[in-house]
């Protein structure tokens, strides 16, 4: 196994550093500082501004969260702002897909000419809706950066009828489908680091039991005693609640955590348990050690087969299977979103070809356009006064304070207290009780596929690694995207997951903010390391070439992630009207709160509902 950084390839000048892309103004423009890229209009965008392409750290950048740090952490006042002179009907804090959202629904109930300007502190639209873009070879390759699917069984008819509306058939996303996590060609890798030696099991997935699994589980780097316990796991239907009454079924169901549950009722030992770990990294963003047997089970871990007839309660109760997606996951909705919302960013833009379509951000922000996206602007204050709002903002150094009839937050929940200090003390709480999950995303572009394609696998598991999944985004070749696999071309490699808590053994919430500030610490490189090294150690045996065959690099760190949904270990069942949501969305005066936040629920038909009902209450 490679260790060097030199060996790794770490001094290697890949499009990280010279960013290297088929447009060479585009490129030049993005090495450049930020205060570079501002134009003598300074809200307008320059002409070759396009961040999508943009590799290195990305989610949250350097640049989008400083000045919320400066208010939340060191309550430093942003006082004295520039009196722009500006005003319209609605702003709205937060260009994700929820204030998107807030922004085309406001125009439907207060009327097509309304003047909006939509704010976000990142220097691109979408909030965790965003794609990443490689243009280092002969063709364009995509991969997601945050959110992805879509989950559609699931979803209400209003957003259906609001997808629809915007073009999207959600069926025809869905069929044909050919990607699946790296599911397809399952795999486990063991590295040397945690458990002494580089190994590769394919055919292994951690979610099934498939018929080859003791075959699987007899290469594991395990004792014998564990590779016999784990085998009885997989393969025996023996139920372990046999006996229990209706009540101590319940207990094990929803106050047992599934760690718990492996150790104790099917008798798994700590190092077995431990490779479940990350299990639910990367679609979750809580590990199993504090999910509940119920919540773990209908996130697909195994062990509905250990539960009996009390099986029934669990399996099947969580999100269907079944999804729709786009070839950059939910960026293209957020893109169809801006698209309608100011026509001349893409005239031409569909559904049908919007993952290629080319956006000109320069149209973003013009002065003589009724609706306006100001990208690189960080709220610290939004106040009603005199039947208006007034909102402060900070951009490029400069503190600003425009005016509206209306003002939506479609901003995370915990930032609210400190943007509103008008606001109740309880409803404060309630904001703050939504710690977000981080997460991470980091994509890598490699030369080909051959190394996967000779072992046979198209992802692994990686339970000892920072990243709990990578696998290959191959068979998402929709609107308009679709690329050319069958020659010797690029393939974007996905690694998925989060940050291990620094301590397991405390309150979800610390678990969180932990996890958080381990993230944050990281620096580019250090992601850039542990990839290279996943790499070298698990496709370096069939010819990968690690200090040669990475392209491109582009880490998505999502320090506030996936909205914090209520957990069956940690929150007691809040009578209607009493949980921390309901009372933390309740609007202020002619401010009204969107955002997934605001349902407690990390998906993106939440942040579509919650803008709805934003809008419905202004007045």
């Amino acid at each position: 196994m490679i260790e060097t950084d030199e060996q790794l390839g770490m001094n290697r000048q890949i499009a990280r550093r010279d960013f290297i892309q088929a447009t060479v103004l585009t490129s030049i423009a993005l090495m450049l500082p930020s205060s570079c890229l501002v134009p003598n209009n300074e809200n307008e965008l320059p002409k070759n501004y396009y961040l999508p392409i943009k590799t290195g750290m990305r989610g949250s950048h350097d640049g989008s969260f400083e000045t919320a740090h400066a208010l939340a952490r060191e309550g430093i006042q942003f006082d004295n702002p520039i009196d722009s002179g500006e005003y319209y009907d609605l702003i709205v804090v937060g260009a994700g897909i929820s204030g998107l959202t807030a922004a085309y629904e406001y125009r439907k109930k207060f009327g097509l000419e309304s003047k909006i300007l939509i704010l976000d502190n990142h220097d691109d639209f979408g909030g965790h809706a965003k794609r990443n873009e490689f243009n280092q070879s002969s063709s364009t390759r995509l991969s997601w950066a945050g959110t992805m699917n879509l989950e559609y069984t699931s979803f209400n008819k209003s957003v259906l009828d609001f997808l629809a509306e915007l073009g999207i058939d959600v069926n025809t996303l869905h069929k044909k489908l050919g990607f699946a996590y790296g599911n397809d060609k399952p795999a486990i890798w063991f590295d040397e680091k945690t458990y002494g030696k580089n190994l590769l099991v394919p055919g292994f997935s951690i979610y099934s039991r498939n018929e080859d699994v003791l075959d699987r589980i007899d290469k594991f780097p395990l004792s014998e005693q564990d590779i016999i316990a784990l085998k009885e796991f997989y393969t025996k239907d023996t139920n372990v609640l046999e006996g229990f009454s209706e009540e101590e079924i319940e207990k094990v169901l929803y106050k047992t955590s599934y760690t718990d549950f492996l150790e104790k009722y099917c008798k798994l030992s700590k190092d077995v348990v431990e490779i479940f770990i990350k299990s639910t990294d990367g679609y979750w963003g809580v590990q199993p050690h504090s999910l509940s047997v119920a919540e773990a089970i209908s996130a697909w871990l195994p062990g509905a087969h250990r539960l009996g007839e009390s099986a029934s309660k669990v399996v099947g109760n969580d999100e269907s299977e079944e999804v729709a997606m786009f070839p950059d996951g939910n960026a293209s909705i957020a893109r169809l979103l801006v698209c309608s919302l100011i026509p001349d960013v893409c005239p031409d833009a569909n559904p049908k070809t919007i993952a290629l379509a080319e956006l000109d951000y320069s149209r973003l922000d013009l002065s003589n356009k009724p609706i306006k996206i100001r990208l690189s602007s960080t709220v610290v204050k939004v106040k009603n006064e005199d039947h208006k709002v007034a909102v402060t903002y900070v951009r490029h150094g400069k503190t600003m304070r425009i005016r509206s009839k209306h003002s939506v937050l479609a901003c995370y929940h915990s930032i609210i207290p400190h943007l509103c200090p008008e606001l109740p003390s309880e409803q404060k709480k309630a904001q703050q009780y939504q710690v977000k999950h981080p997460m991470l995303v980091t994509n890598v572009l490699v030369k080909n596929s051959k190394a996967l394609d000779t072992i046979g696998i198209s992802g692994a598991y990686c339970p000892g690694r920072m990243h709990s999944k990578v696998f290959m985004t191959k068979g998402v070749n929709k609107a308009g995207y679709h690329p050319n696999y069958e020659k010797d071309e690029t393939v974007p490699l996905m690694f998925w997951g989060m940050m291990e808590p620094p301590k397991r053994d405390v309150p979800i919430h610390d678990q969180l903010r932990g996890a958080r500030n381990t993230l944050f610490q990281k620096k580019f490189e250090d992601f850039e390391r542990e990839v290279r090294t996943v790499l070298d150690g698990l496709l370096g045996p069939a010819g990968f070439n690690v200090s040669e065959d990475v392209l491109a690099i582009t880490v998505n760190r999502w320090s506030h992630g996936y909205s914090y949904g209520y957990l069956d270990l940690w929150d007691e069942k809040y009578k209607v009207g009493k949980a921390p949501l309901e009372i933390a969305r309740q609007p202020i005066g002619n401010v009204s709160i969107a955002n997934c936040d605001a349902a407690a629920s990390a998906y993106s038909q939440s942040a579509i509902e919650e803008a709805f009902r934003a809008v419905r209450e202004l007045k």
